[in-house]
């Protein structure tokens, strides 16, 4: 550990690994440590022994589980946008290769206590039994609108300026009602509050088309797609990149500590009384005591079930959204849901997990709405997680810090994370049109 390296990278959690993999790409040296034997940090995926350990510590596995290696699961459960900033990531830097992926088969929204299919373009809004007849018309109007729009052709306009005009004064131009105006903010624009409704219109519009070219990239039922597995193979494939280019990863390291030099800037990490020198230290927030801080929490159920969940089509893989007026709470809520397919569970299992930001002092509660979704479950576990961020940027301290994971069950906000801790450390943006990494290592945009 005696060697200098550009950066040391704290922690093997997806966003950690991913930024890993971007940094040795553009021909940084880069060491890697984790204080667990296994990759993924927060967001791993945990056999059904480590499951046990985590949540029952010295319970015995139940033996109709059958064998403890057939299990997946997510302690971060997410989708992956098929046009998304993940899969383009994935396919930049050629990680995809290492990964094998199945289409999600449905993605749904609740309205009243039902579950709909969501409609997500113009042929859709015209099927969908969310609204009725009129309203079908107004929606597609709007998708239509939504699908042309093209941001350096003003002819794909329509008058209006969506750096200006907000989401709320774009729905009133088409006259929308509420629920529809719910529907597409919340399972379509995957906005997690209505605080977009005041804002420029520009975010929600993009996201609801990144939503529509995602679901007709690979002509399914739905945008998302999902690796075999489970997630903790997205860690290990960003984790197998950064080696391919040098770089270096210890786990098992649970006394690894940032160093700082008299200035209070970052330059290196200890272990084992040895100390490794970096110019940067990066990481997710639980090694940086007292330079993050609490931002608000996250609480999940995860669900083994011996059945698919219902009024979804008998899906092994379905995303429902149960958007916050539904719940008369302030933020939404996530049902995530795979099987067997998937290589997560055993034979004829299936699991889900509920989330949702936590907004009371009893979250397991908060979560009825969900789990009420799902039928009988056989054995749920739920955890609360803290939801950190840093409290400034890294340029002062050198140390770029990650933020925690939020409730959404897709990655959007995941790489947006990643991509601007990579601009903040080389000073310039991942150019993601570029499909060859080792082509455009280094290059300026």
């Amino acid at each position: 550990m005696d060697q200098e390296y550009d950066a040391i990278i704290l922690g093997t959690g997806l966003k950690e690994c991913l930024l890993a993999g971007l940094l040795s790409v553009d021909g940084k040296k880069i060491l890697h440590m984790d204080r667990n034997s296994y990759y993924g940090g927060e967001s791993a995926s945990l056999n059904l022994k480590q499951l046990y350990e985590k949540f029952k510590p010295g319970q015995e596995l139940p033996p109709h589980y059958g064998r403890w290696q057939d299990w997946n699961f997510d302690m971060v459960p997410k989708f992956m946008m098929g046009n998304g900033l993940l899969v383009r990531v994935l396919v930049h830097t050629g990680v995809h290769k290492y990964l094998e992926f199945k289409a999600v088969d449905g993605s749904y929204v609740v309205k009243g206590g039902k579950t709909y299919k969501v409609p997500a373009n113009d042929k859709d809004a015209l099927r969908s039994s969310l609204m009725g007849m009129f309203e079908k018309y107004r929606a597609r109007s709007f998708f239509i609108f939504v699908q042309d729009y093209e941001k350096d052709d003003p002819r794909t306009h329509k008058g209006y300026d969506l750096d200006v005009i907000t989401s709320r004064e774009l729905f009133k131009e088409y006259g929308l009602d509420p629920n529809t105006v719910d529907f597409i903010g919340h399972a379509l624009a995957l906005q997690t509050d209505d605080s977009f409704m005041d804002q420029p219109a520009r975010k929600m519009v993009m996201a609801v088309k990144l939503y529509s070219e995602s679901l007709a990239r690979f002509e399914t039922n739905s945008p998302y797609i999902y690796p075999l597995y489970g997630l903790g193979e997205l860690p290990q494939g960003f984790a197998r990149l950064s080696a391919v280019y040098g770089g270096t990863y210890m786990l098992a390291k649970p006394d690894a500590e940032v160093v700082y030099d008299e200035a209070g800037k970052a330059c290196g990490v200890s272990s084992e009384g040895e100390t490794a020198k970096a110019k940067y230290v990066v990481g997710d927030p639980s090694y940086f005591p007292g330079k993050v801080r609490r931002v608000g929490q996250v609480v999940r159920a995860i669900c083994i079930l011996s059945h698919p969940i219902p009024n979804v089509g008998d899906s092994h893989s379905v995303q429902i959204i149960i958007p916050q007026k539904q719940t008369g709470r302030q933020s939404d809520m996530y049902v995530f849901g795979c099987s067997f397919a998937h290589n997560v569970c055993a034979k004829g299992k299936y699991l889900a997990f509920v989330s949702t930001a936590v907004e009371t002092a009893n979250p397991t509660a908060e979560l009825i709405p969900g789990l009420q979704l799902l039928g009988a479950i056989d054995e749920y576990f739920v955890q609360v997680s803290d939801v950190m961020e840093p409290v400034n940027d890294g340029s002062e301290d050198g140390c770029y810090i990650s933020k925690g994971y939020d409730a959404t069950t897709h990655f959007q906000s995941t790489v947006e994370d990643v991509l601007e801790m990579y601009k903040k450390i080389t000073g310039k943006d991942v150019n993601l049109d570029a499909d060859d990494p080792a082509a455009t290592a280094g290059q300026e945009q």
